[in-house]
């Protein structure tokens, strides 16, 4: 991996303590989903990652989803901050 996970996990996180909210983990998936948007520019028939990016597209999705239902203010923060649904 070429990102390193503290920044973004003390950039979002609620309180000290906090490594494994929604808006912690939606921002870690779509640094590991970027990252893999890039390798596959050059490793285009990469399958098997692929599906594994594909696991990540929908469990960033479902973890969204989520904190809109729970927490309408964090969700539309966390969208203008990653730069999601345009």
């Amino acid at each position: 991996m070429s990102f390193e996970k503290a920044p973004t996990i003390a950039k979002y996180r609620a309180n000290a303590d906090d490594t494994g909210s929604p808006p912690v983990q939606i921002a870690l998936l779509t640094e590991r989903i970027n990252y893999l948007s890039a390798h596959f520019k050059s490793h285009v028939k990469d399958n098997h990652s692929r599906r594994g990016l594909l696991k990540m597209v929908g469990k960033r999705r479902r973890l969204l989803t989520y904190l809109k239902r729970n927490d309408v203010e964090r969700y539309r923060q966390i969208i203008t901050d990653l730069g999601l649904r345009h």
